[in-house]
Formats: C-alpha cells, structure tokens, sequence
C-alpha cells in the first residue's frame, strides 16, 4: 500500500478517535450517542475498502490495548466485548461496504453518494444488536428502544453530513491532483 494511503489511514484512525469523544451518554441505554459513525463513514466513502478497513482495524487495536480512543475517553478489551462492542465491531463491514459502493457508484453526487453510505448504519447497528442482545439478554423490542430506534434520526444526519463532506473532499483532492490517496 503506498505511504500516502497509509498515512490517510492513519489520520483517519485519528479522525475517528477524535469524534469518538463527541458522545452523549443515554439515561435508558448503554449505549451513548457518538460522532465516531461520521468518520467511519468518511473513510470508507475516501479510503476505498482496503484503507478503511485498515483504518478501522486500528482503530479497534489502539481500543483494545488501552488507548483512549473509544468514546468517552475510554480503552481496553472490555469495550470490544461487552454490551456496546457489536457496534464498534460493525465498523469494519460499515467501512467495507461504503468502500466498495462508493468504488462502483461514485459520480461526484451528493446524493448518490449518501444512499451509497446508508447500508453502513445497517451493518453498525446488525452486529452492535447482536452482540447488545446477547450480553444484555434484551429481547428484540428492548434491543431495538436502547439499541437502535433513538439513534436513528441522529444516523441519518451524520450520513448527510458525512456524504456532504466526502463528496466535496473527494472534488478538492481530485481537483488539486491528490485523487490517487483515494479508494
């Protein structure tokens, strides 16, 4: 993999690091509202399946090893494994399909480009219930009021907004003749 690729992995391993820490905990769920999602989301639409989920893959081992970089501040193994990992395990599906849509379908469209970014909520919200439902014994309906239904409309915004700034960063990369770090 070229250095300019891996180094636009790694800032955004950073990126998604960072929005991590924009999270709202929920009084009725273990699972808090975070920004993360957007840079997952930019990456895969930027990076192309292979750099993303590269990129998420650290992200997740910086995570695993203690690193702060989960939201809230927090680290460690526990946070793969217990109730809210699902989600953070969906990253790499999330990533992997946006890469692969946005390879095939991306035409310099807003709108495409965020239909092209919906079925990567999907993903993150599949494994994030599944593993929420095993670890907490929710059932389906419980799962889906903690797990997924709040989170909906807020999934939806960072999808436009995510689709807004990957289609203009994408313009101004191929513009400025630096379209070769992207997928």
């Amino acid at each position: 993999m070229p250095i300019a690729k891996l180094t636009a992995s790694a800032l955004f391993t950073a990126l998604i690091a960072v929005l991590a820490q924009v999270a709202i905990p929920l009084p009725f769920s273990p699972v808090p509202f975070t920004g993360q999602v957007v840079g997952v989301l930019i990456a895969g639409a930027l990076l192309g399946p292979r750099a993303g989920i590269l990129t998420i893959i650290a992200y997740l081992l910086l995570g695993a090893a203690g690193a702060p970089v989960f939201s809230m501040a927090r680290g460690g193994i526990y946070m793969l494994t217990g109730p809210t990992g699902g989600y953070l395990w969906g990253f790499i599906p999330a990533v992997l399909i946006t890469g692969l849509l946005m390879k095939k379908y991306y035409k310099n469209s807003y709108v495409l480009n965020a239909v092209s970014l919906l079925p990567a909520i999907f993903f993150i919200y599949l494994f994030g219930s599944l593993q929420l439902a095993l670890l907490m014994q929710y059932s389906i309906k419980q799962v889906l009021l903690v797990g997924v239904l709040p989170f909906i409309p807020f999934d939806l915004l960072k999808v436009l907004l995510a689709a807004a700034l990957s289609t203009q960063i994408k313009k101004s990369l191929q513009h400025n003749g630096l379209g070769h770090i992207l997928n």
